[in-house]
């Protein structure tokens, strides 16, 4: 089969790679479609996955196609959305609930072959089916999405909160959406990138502009929600968190990335800043809220790729041009 490889840092090719095969446990999903991330920036960069070459690609939708032998929950002809988390459910974390901070914490498409691919393997417990209605090229917004969740999971947001989100990309418009509805007095978006502003405008964002200066909110945010990684967009937000408000870093900042933070103001204004990591008991309802149309697939996919194209969808996606690129095989 035809599939993308990350050969090497900073190399990624499309080649041919042996066929999957189900274990007892597991089902062969031909893939519809597979979204990009930033995480596949970091793998390309050397960061993340834990040897290369890899087949990346963790948000991913398809029909199964083949199934081991102990399945029974999904058949031949299911279409279903991938969870690409893999955890051992041995360890400390795993035991405390905590899975996604797994000491043997692996995911499909970082650590196993992933659905940039024409066929992938997964776990038929990671599977969740489709229904009707839900086109499968549009599901691989399914994982981004349950990400977002999981985000609000951590921010516990109370009504009436007024949030700042830096990055109008895909997770900072999913994470627009959310708070939309989690009850958020108003939602506001800082970008450099024009183009994604005007879409956050059509979402209904509050206020959008390239400078938090030009918004008006002297005294803070309640949230604050960094969906960049940048290193300037989170000191910035770190400065905009109002008094008892929250700080969320969202965004996947490169290893090296640092900020500074005032240890006095945290003590006397009692802020708080958090993390959110990848996926926690969420993919069931975020694909229930995609179903149900929290998400509009034609706002947020912007480009279908060509499988074939792997590379270039890649270098797209860096120059930050267009909003979810997503591959079809």
């Amino acid at each position: 089969m035809k599939a993308a490889v990350i050969e090497s840092v900073g190399r990624a090719v499309v080649s041919e790679v042996p066929d999957p095969t189900p274990g007892p446990r597991e089902v062969v999903v031909e893939v519809a479609a597979c979204g990009l991330c930033g995480t596949d920036l970091h793998i390309l960069q050397g960061e993340f996955a834990p040897k290369l070459p890899i087949v990346p690609g963790h948000e991913f939708a398809g029909e199964v196609v083949g199934v081991g032998t102990q399945v029974t929950e999904v058949a031949v002809g299911d279409r279903v959305a991938v969870d690409p988390s893999l955890y051992c459910y041995e360890c400390r974390y795993c035991r405390d609930g905590h899975n996604n901070m797994c000491e043997r914490w692996g995911a499909i498409g970082v650590t196993t072959a992933g659905g940039a691919a024409q066929y992938a393997v997964a776990p038929v417990a990671n599977c969740v089916k489709l229904p009707e209605h839900v086109r499968t090229e549009d599901a691989a917004l399914v994982e981004p999405l349950s990400c977002a969740v999981r985000g609000y999971d951590v921010l516990q947001s109370r009504l009436g909160a007024h949030v700042l989100i830096y990055g109008s990309g895909t997770m900072g418009l999913m994470m627009l959406e959310l708070a939309k509805r989690t009850g958020a007095a108003s939602v506001d978006m800082v970008d450099i990138n024009p183009a994604r502003l005007e879409t956050a405008r059509g979402l209904g964002v509050s206020g959008a502009a390239g400078s938090a200066d030009e918004l008006d909110r002297p005294r803070g945010w309640d949230v604050v929600v960094d969906a960049t990684g940048n290193a300037k967009a989170i000191q910035d937000g770190l400065e905009r968190v109002a008094k008892a408000g929250t700080f969320l870093q969202f965004g996947v900042a490169d290893y090296a990335t640092r900020v500074t933070i005032d240890p006095y103001r945290i003590y006397n204004q009692e802020i708080t800043i958090t993390g959110s990591m990848a996926v926690l008991h969420s993919f069931e309802r975020a694909a229930e809220l995609f179903a149900n149309g929290v998400l509009d697939p034609e706002v947020f996919i912007s480009d279908r790729i060509p499988l074939e194209r792997y590379p270039q969808a890649l270098e797209q996606f860096a120059a930050g041009v267009g909003r979810k690129i997503v591959v079809v095989p």
